[in-house]
């Protein structure tokens, strides 16, 4: 598929892109170019091929799953204007 210097324009346009008059027609050629090769893999038969999330078999390494951090609630609510049972007081901004 080959596109023009107007459909480049186009594309240009929806995409909200600024090109110089002068580098149109690269672009129109590096377009057409990923488009011809879009089309190309189009046409590989791949009924026979699984799905694959990746392509090398192998399980995610995992770390233990613990605790590193304490919270310390009493000393960051230190600051906090108004605070009861724990929580963050804030005004109303809703009625």
């Amino acid at each position: 598929m080959s596109l023009t210097p107007d459909d480049v324009k186009a594309i240009a346009r929806l995409a909200r892109l600024s090109i110089a008059e002068q580098d149109i027609p690269a672009y129109a050629k590096n377009l057409s170019n990923i488009l011809e090769f879009v089309a190309q893999l189009d046409k590989v038969d791949t009924a026979a091929v699984q799905p694959m999330a990746h392509p090398l078999d192998m399980s995610q390494r995992l770390r233990e799953d613990a605790v590193t951090e304490q919270v310390d609630r009493e000393r960051y609510q230190q600051n906090a204007p108004e605070t009861e049972a724990g929580l963050y007081l804030v005004p109303k901004v809703v009625e």
